[in-house]
């Protein structure tokens, strides 16, 4: 059972949020789509690294790719950009936030609530002097703030020894995008495209990756390791958009 004071800090978090979008709806369902898919491929890319690279992980291997998530943001976008795709992607971890359903303690995912508070931790304890404005509008109490900059020295320094191949020159292989099975007007494409194209001018991969964009007839993203690709689903950007609107409908 989650404890009520958490369902409080949450929506009470979630009318804050919603007051300031309010000013352009559109505007800020776009942004809240964008970052989501921003957020989502590269937690998908983490899944690809642990396969390719044969990487160690030390627990359960959705929240390494959950960390590895964070560490992108951070690590790609310029400040007030990272706080914002940083926002909205831990907000988009709550797909129920009127807790109408039973939450799965049996997935390999960890409940929405946890993972919502470890990536605001995350991306709060890499700059904790400039994001702690930002920590406290989103509810990170102290009892879990003070320690997040040790939490993410320690991510950093984890993921760090892999980016650090990756950056190195014997690396040959670009991942490669392919929207060749989705519509053009399909705005996960734009997105998608844009962030391979980043990353590709960081670090190149020991073997093939294909990012591909395609109709799976269910608003999800996944790895598939006997391929060597991530699927973004189609339906994932208007299954955002409407979780946009379950948040600050009014």
């Amino acid at each position: 059972m989650i404890r009520p004071w958490v369902l409080g800090s949450v929506c009470a978090m979630l009318m804050a949020h919603g007051a300031a979008a309010q000013g352009d709806d559109d505007a800020a369902r776009d942004d809240f789509v964008t970052a989501n898919l921003i957020a989502i491929f590269y937690h998908e890319l983490g899944h690809a690294l642990v396969d390719l690279l044969a990487l160690p992980v030390l627990g359960q291997e959705e929240d390494a790719a959950d960390v590895m998530s964070v560490i992108m943001i951070d690590w790609l976008f310029e400040e007030d950009t990272a706080q914002s795709i940083a926002m909205d992607s831990a907000f988009g971890f709550l797909e129920d936030p009127e807790n109408s359903q039973e939450v799965a303690y049996w997935d390999v995912h960890g409940p929405d609530e946890q993972r919502f508070y470890n990536h605001i931790c995350l991306f709060y304890g890499a700059n904790p002097e400039t994001r702690a404005q930002m920590a406290e509008d989103m509810g990170l109490p102290p009892e879990r703030s003070d320690g997040c900059p040790d939490e993410f020295a320690l991510a950093a320094d984890s993921w760090g020894v892999i980016f650090d191949q990756l950056e190195a020159e014997t690396n040959p292989v670009p991942i490669l995008f392919d929207a060749s099975r989705s519509s053009p007007k399909d705005p996960t494409v734009a997105v998608i495209r844009d962030e391979v194209a980043q990353v590709n001018q960081i670090f190149k991969l020991p073997a093939a990756l294909t990012v591909t964009v395609e109709s799976c007839d269910e608003a999800n993203a996944f790895y598939i390791p006997e391929e060597a690709t991530i699927v973004m689903c189609s339906e994932f950007a208007p299954h955002l958009a409407d979780l946009f609107d379950l948040h600050w409908k009014e």
